[in-house]
């Protein structure tokens, strides 16, 4: 596992020595956010970027080098330009430090993953708890930077009025970066097309102003029907026309030779023979449903990221029911109804994030009490909470890393398991209740995620890049099944599908039977079991 790492670092010298300079200390940003931490910026030069990085996170952004080089690549040719001047890469080891960057003015929510300026043209993010989420965000940004920079981005080009693209519509300008950084096929586009052809709610093009249609995955299903019927050449060119502010998203139907009804119409159809036979079995599949927590059980319309409990009587979840902020329930599965909020965030600032987004919390095997991972002072933070009574029963903080993901409780209560950010590699943690003390299960570039505990206590089953990813050239492939002995040891592959990813594993209760969510055809998410060996190493 070190030779990975060193092998990292060799792939960093090489980048610095191609260049022909070492990295040099630079950057001060800004102060109009609170910060915890001292950020000592260090730049490395690559052919057309210069990435703003600091010591912690040395190894990864080596990575993180290749992966946009080979988008600029890949983008200056789809487009035929290239960016004017160097392309500037300011990248934080994690979401936690993200939010202090003061590149950016504005609050950073928790959703977002990355942000590209206007007219500095800067690009700001975080690594992503994957590899494959790091790649893809450098990718979605790049797309930005070049549509500011084809659609006029300094003060000359535009007479101080902001490049073109700005005054383009959100499924325009985001859908387009979704279609060239994840391509034409995505499972979380597809949910949004089933389900909207299975209540005929199926948009037009003006319908996609509308804030029911989320405009990243409406645009990025629009621009793949767009580039599938005429090419990514057309969808370039529309760019480039759209740039004329007398011309503006009629650039599409000069370039496609059909009006907005036809297109439209033309599009829907496309949607209806893609999911006619996924939405038959839909119905079956419904049918077969009950509604557990929702907005007709008294939630509301938001309803997150739920952990039911091992007794099997009640779910935790997150809603913004309450109106004022995202807050943490707690549910009868019976009927649904809510027992008691777990969490008070609007009346408790103490807490800088609540990753309700990016983490999740774990039961204790009793039902009594429930840990969550949250951010407060930019330190991750174990929370644990009284499920019965309601209230914090006491906080840990975790100063080893730098943010804290999913989480598994051990069956004898003794012990966390969690997936953790560090230096912009996640790796898998144990730690001990009553000790306090921290181990590192696995440790190298590949990221580790959404560990479970199995029953017996015996196995750790988790999702990781290890077996599908080629590194130094960060070639990224599909997230996979693996397991590891809980006090350490090499992790070993739970074969399952030969293709797609395999997320959010869990054990059944009393067999050795894991299931996890797959999306094996790439437009298609479904629900699968592998069975381990009682000895997974013999």
């Amino acid at each position: 596992m070190r030779g990975r790492r060193g092998g990292v670092r060799a792939a960093l010298a090489a980048l610095v020595l191609a260049a022909g300079i070492a990295p040099a200390h630079a950057q001060y940003f800004g102060s109009n956010k609170v910060q915890y931490k001292t950020f000592d910026f260090e730049v490395l030069k690559t052919e057309h970027f210069d990435i703003y990085f600091y010591p912690e996170e040395r190894d990864a952004v080596a990575t993180a080098a290749i992966m946009a080089e080979r988008w600029y690549a890949r983008l200056s040719r789809l487009f035929g330009h290239d960016l004017r001047g160097r392309q500037p890469l300011i990248i934080y080891a994690s979401h936690t430090d993200f939010r202090q960057t003061n590149a950016i003015g504005g609050h950073i929510g928790e959703g977002t993953g990355g942000v590209t300026e206007g007219f500095k043209r800067r690009i700001v993010l975080p690594f992503g708890g994957s590899l494959a989420d790091t790649d893809h965000v450098i990718g979605h940004e790049l797309v930005h930077a070049f549509q500011y920079d084809i659609t006029g981005n300094t003060v000359r080009d535009t007479g101080g009025q902001g490049p073109t693209v700005l005054r383009l519509p959100l499924w325009f300008v985001e859908g387009m970066a979704e279609y060239f950084s994840i391509g034409p096929v995505d499972a979380h586009t597809a949910m949004w097309l089933r389900d909207a052809a299975a209540r005929e709610k199926l948009p037009d093009i003006g319908d996609l102003n509308k804030r029911e249609y989320f405009p990243y995955r409406w645009g990025h299903a629009f621009w793949a029907y767009i580039g599938g019927r005429w090419g990514d050449d057309a969808v370039a060119r529309i760019l480039k026309g759209a740039a004329d502010p007398n011309l503006n998203i009629l650039a599409i139907e000069v370039e496609t030779g059909l009006n907005f009804d036809d297109l439209s119409q033309a599009w829907q159809e496309s949607i209806l023979a893609t999911y006619a036979d996924e939405l038959v079995r839909s119905d079956t599949a419904d049918a077969q449903a009950r509604l557990v927590v929702g907005k007709a059980t008294g939630s509301g319309e938001l309803n997150l990221a739920p952990r039911l409990s091992p007794d099997g009587r009640r779910v935790v979840f997150w809603s913004e029911r309450d109106l004022f902020s995202i807050e943490l329930f707690l549910a009868d599965t019976s009927n649904g109804r809510i027992i008691r909020k777990l969490l008070k965030t609007a009346s408790d600032p103490h807490f800088d994030s609540l990753q309700f987004l990016n983490a999740a919390g774990a039961w204790s095997a009793d039902s009594r009490q429930f840990v969550l991972a949250s951010v407060q002072k930019g330190r991750p933070v174990l929370s644990f909470l009284d499920a019965e009574r309601g209230g914090t029963m006491r906080e840990v903080t975790v100063d080893s890393v730098d943010e804290i993901f999913s989480l598994t409780w051990s069956p004898d209560g003794t012990t966390l398991v969690f997936s953790a950010q560090r230096g912009g590699v996640s790796d898998l943690y144990r730690y001990g209740l009553d000790s306090g003390e921290l181990t590192r299960l696995t440790d190298d570039a590949y990221a580790d995620l959404e560990p479970a505990y199995s029953p017996d206590g015996r196995w750790i089953v988790f999702s990781t890049e290890r077996f599908t990813t080629s590194l130094p050239n960060a070639n990224v492939g599909d997230l996979r099944l693996a397991l590891i002995d809980p006090a350490g040891g090499t992790p070993q592959e739970l074969p399952a599908f030969p293709h797609g990813k395999h997320i959010s594993p869990q054990w059944a209760h009393d067999s050795p039977t894991v299931y996890f969510i797959a999306d094996r055809t790439a437009s298609a998410t479904s629900i699968a079991c592998a069975y381990p060996a009682d000895d997974p190493n013999s």
